[in-house]
């Protein structure tokens, strides 16, 4: 009988891989490009405005805040220019971005860099000021929609995802009012302000509760602390331009911005050894809030000791944004951002 059993040569060759999908790459640079890279268009803008209440409070020019407008205006037109790329190139990274529970409150810094970039835009242009305002104020609405629905939704939180990047989302809205009241959208601003401030409520509590009564930070989210100096100082400013005074209420808001100013303060050396990362952008953004609320206070009511907290606020400032950019440029040269966790 013939052997039927077949020999070594004689076996079907295997079939080659299949190539894998472009858009399953997982290690392109692209495709881990994060939405958390629009905290640095907060940052600038942040110390753009906090130049030009510098110069309104010193009587100094206004050319340093005026070219930082454009600065600012570039690199949010480059960042976002990058994250349309991924979203049209890895749209499934993104959807991923939206379902991981801290990146998830990064993405209203969209919508809050162009109204803090409104803002900015008054001293230029009135029709630029509104059209950037009216885009953010739609996409902060939708945003903390979004946002807020996924909060409660059929997904539950594990009490180590919250941190006080959880105010970016629903607080946020209490920047609205900043150019809103100037443009004249008064109850709109009035109906932002009151989401933001009922929400600063219920997140203080919650933040405060797993700060104190759960396990500390991760390394990566422990610059996010410096946020709870924001919500209180935009806050202020808000109610100022809403009712026209600095009132009780108005006082209460600046001096807690200044409480977590100070307990920031006790906890910045340790937060600023750790290994860099791009959360390290929260620290930008609530030191120019309180820079700016302590100017505008110092305006409204000749306060000379509270010009001088601007004034040494803004130095702190200036020097955080410097050292932020070059540690960021330091990492991407590196190649430490843009990778996967």
């Amino acid at each position: 009988m013939a052997d039927t059993q077949m020999t070594p040569q004689a076996k079907a060759p295997s079939a080659p891989p299949a190539p894998p999908a472009p858009d399953a790459t997982p290690h392109s640079a692209l495709a881990h490009y994060p939405v958390t890279f629009f905290a640095v268009v907060m940052g600038l803008a942040g110390l753009t405005l906090a130049l030009h209440a510098a110069s309104a409070g010193l009587g100094v020019t206004d050319a340093p805040a005026r070219v930082m407008f454009y600065v600012t205006g570039a690199v949010f037109v480059a960042i976002a220019a990058g994250y349309i790329a991924k979203a049209l190139r890895y749209p499934q990274m993104v959807r991923a971005e939206w379902h991981h529970p801290v990146r998830l409150s990064f993405f209203p810094a969209i919508s809050i860099s162009l109204l803090l970039l409104a803002v900015a835009a008054l001293g230029h242009s009135r029709a630029l000021a509104e059209g950037l305002w009216l885009a953010g104020m739609a996409g902060q609405g939708v945003l903390t929609l979004a946002v807020v629905t996924g909060w409660i939704g059929t997904r539950s939180f594990l009490m180590g995802s919250l941190s006080p990047a959880w105010f970016i989302p629903a607080v946020g809205n209490v920047i609205v009012p900043l150019a809103g009241a100037q443009l004249g959208y008064i109850e709109l601003s009035w109906y932002f302000m009151s989401v933001g401030v009922m929400f600063y409520i219920v997140l203080l509590t919650l933040v405060m509760n797993r700060l104190i009564f759960h396990d500390p930070l991760p390394g990566k989210l422990q610059p996010t602390l410096v946020i709870l100096i924001a919500p209180p100082a935009v806050a202020f400013v808000a109610w100022l331009r809403l009712t026209g005074e600095v009132d009780a209420f108005a006082r209460i808001l600046l001096n807690v911005a200044y409480f977590f100013t100070l307990i920031v303060a006790v906890q910045l050396p340790r937060i600023i050894a750790l290994p860099f990362a791009m959360s390290f952008w929260a620290l930008s953004f609530p030191f120019a809030a309180i820079t700016i609320a302590s100017f505008v206070y110092a305006g409204e009511t000749g306060s000379a000791l509270h010009r001088l907290f601007g004034t040494g606020l803004l130095a702190v400032l200036c020097v955080v944004i410097a050292a932020l950019v070059l540690r960021t440029l330091r990492a991407m040269k590196a190649g430490e951002i843009c990778v996967p966790e």
